[in-house]
């Protein structure tokens, strides 16, 4: 599998989990041996991201959650949608997704909405006009072996069990005129966060632990 399309079919259809499998660890390979030179990223909800391709409007990443992830404070919060539709497939551990709605209440608001403004490493947090509500419509939880789908626009938080790692990879396609969004506070202010960006000697430390974790399933 080399492309995005390929890899889309095969989650899809899900009838060869290992040769999948295969694929994410010959990739992970190759970032701990230094032939796909890529920096990985600490992301500001608690996962770490390996942006493995990115080809016009679709990427592939493989994204991993610690064991013992450190305490999870954004600026907002972990409330957030993407301006990309996702395709995921957990390799290992179990990935809960809590689906939000969200509704305007100008009058009574509980949060503020924020556009993501990425450039690089920094996001900029740019407070909106809009006003909203948001409660949970559905959780979902996806062990090892299963697949999910975010659609872009769709608000969310996802996130794992304490003490219990997980790694999933994930098909992103960017919605031409879409906006990444996240909740934060009514009374917030626009401002900007760094995404923390590893050398390579931690990148290929971070892959062969991961690839330890693809392997056991």
């Amino acid at each position: 599998m080399t492309s995005y399309a390929e890899l889309e079919r095969e989650i899809d259809r899900g009838t060869r989990p290992d040769r999948l499998r295969r694929w994410v660890l010959d990739v992970l390979d190759d970032i701990a041996e230094g032939r796909r030179p890529l920096a990985a990223v600490r992301h500001p909800l608690g996962f770490t991201c390996l942006p493995v391709e990115r080809a016009g409007l679709d990427g592939v990443c493989v994204h991993a959650w610690p064991a013992d992830p450190p305490p999870v404070a954004p600026t907002t919060s972990t409330m957030h949608s993407h301006s990309w539709d996702l395709l995921s497939h957990v390799l290992h551990g179990e990935v809960r997704n809590e689906l939000v709605e969200v509704t305007d209440a100008p009058a009574d608001p509980s949060w503020r909405v924020y556009e993501v403004r990425s450039r690089g490493d920094v996001d900029e947090m740019a407070a909106t006009d809009r006003l909203v509500t948001a409660v949970t419509a559905t959780v979902e939880t996806h062990a090892a072996g299963r697949s999910y789908a975010l659609r872009a626009g769709g608000f969310h938080t996802s996130e794992v069990r304490r003490g219990e790692p997980a790694v999933t990879v994930a098909l992103g396609r960017t919605t031409p005129g879409a906006c990444d969004l996240s909740l934060g506070a009514v009374d917030g202010r626009s401002h900007r966060v760094r995404r923390e960006r590893c050398g390579a000697g931690e990148t290929a430390r971070l892959a062969r632990a991961i690839a330890r974790l693809v392997a056991r399933g």
